[in-house]
């Protein structure tokens, strides 16, 4: 039986960020359709899938799954478990956005067996919030953490951005201090990435906005590293922190490369070395499960090269590279050809090895894109 995860793409917003590259609608029409095309799309997948495997994770992204409705979620988490063997103590998160819930909204969540919650906090910052166009402010960001703790959630985690334009160290140290003075067990720190498509890309394109370098981008990284470390959060992935216990167990089936299962509109799958993706439009969606019980849009096998690439690259990123799993996967050869390499990244403190695993150090997460570009 193989250890997978499950993932729901809910593609409602109540509105577009200027950075956000994700698939998202600004309308509630089409929600009932959307949850009868779940559900056959489920139902087709199961029948392929659900005899050789268990799951350990749901995770419902989207858009904004807060959006909805408590039973409507439920009603997604229980036809899941219908269909798949979903383990008795599966992590289940919701992803939730400051001001579209409040305490008895979370609570019911929680009813409904969500038993994760994570918050798109971004900034503390009120005029950072308004750069990114954010619907909530501050007080409400803080409000609503206080509020998952209050309605009986754990496992909360939240999600900041760095490296904004005209962000200072002070402002971004000041919300890596807020957040840990919160009730937070995981927390996602990522760098303001320009995306193709994005609001926020045509207005550098068009000269209104001018982006920090990368130079100052690491510097923010490394403020970010050592200040985590020093409150009690171990590093477990590029741009992931948590204190021991709370690592995202759907997120570490993506860097351990493990196989995942995904519904809904643009919606990625892996499993058995293959990899698809759904349409990126709600209608056409429905229409292609209503027609043909599943949505794929295009679909590849990866080859050997690739998945390599691939299993070095996520872990290296995360776990650390286990030299016993790589030889048995794909042979020796290669970890021989890099010794050279390793010994010097090893002698310039930017990789350690432990318990037989190639693992990156503090200063080789700053340089982490620059050390794949040379083995890979």
């Amino acid at each position: 039986m193989k250890d997978s995860a499950l993932y729901i793409h809910i593609p409602f917003c109540d509105h577009k960020c200027i950075y956000c590259d994700f698939y998202s609608i600004i309308t509630t029409d089409n929600i009932n359709p959307f949850l009868i095309s779940i559900k056959k799309e489920i139902n087709f997948y199961s029948e392929i899938y659900s005899n050789d495997r268990y799951f350990t994770s749901i995770y419902f992204g989207g858009g904004t799954p807060s959006l909805m409705e408590a039973g409507y979620i439920e009603e997604i988490i229980n036809h899941l478990k219908a269909k798949f063997s979903v383990s008795e103590d599966a992590e289940i998160t919701l992803e939730t956005n400051p001001g579209t819930v409040n305490e008895q909204k979370l609570k019911s969540f929680l009813k409904a067996g969500i038993n994760r919650i994570s918050i798109g906090i971004q900034s503390f910052n009120d005029d950072e919030l308004k750069f990114l166009t954010r619907i909530h402010n501050s007080e409400t960001a803080i409000k609503t953490i206080l509020n998952a703790q209050d309605a009986g959630f754990e496992n909360i985690s939240a999600d900041l951005i760095f490296n904004l334009p005209g962000q200072t160290k002070d402002k971004w140290l000041d919300n890596l201090k807020t957040i840990t003075r919160l009730p937070v067990k995981h927390i996602s720190a990522y760098s303001l990435i320009l995306e193709r498509g994005t609001i926020l890309n045509k207005m550098v394109l068009d000269g209104k906005i001018k982006m920090q370098n990368d130079d100052y981008d690491a510097e923010l990284y490394e403020l970010t590293m050592d200040l985590m470390e020093s409150n009690g959060f171990y590093q477990y992935e590029v741009s992931n922190f948590a204190k021991p216990g709370f690592e995202c167990i759907h997120n570490k089936a993506y860097w351990e490369y493990r196989d995942y299962l995904s519904f809904g509109p643009s919606a990625h799958s892996f499993v058995d070395g293959k990899r698809w993706w759904n349409f990126s439009s709600l209608k056409r969606y429905i229409s292609e499960i209503e027609n043909n019980n599943c949505a794929a849009a295009c679909s590849e096998i990866i080859n050997q090269v690739q998945m390599f690439d691939e299993y070095v690259m996520l872990a290296l990123r995360s776990r650390g590279l286990d030299i016993t799993d790589l030889k048995s996967r794909f042979g020796e050869k290669w970890i021989k050809s890099k010794q050279k390499y390793f010994s010097q990244l090893q002698q310039n403190n930017l990789i350690a090895l432990r318990e037989n695993k190639i693992q990156l150090t503090k200063n080789g997460y700053s340089l982490c894109d620059e050390i794949l570009s040379n083995i890979l």
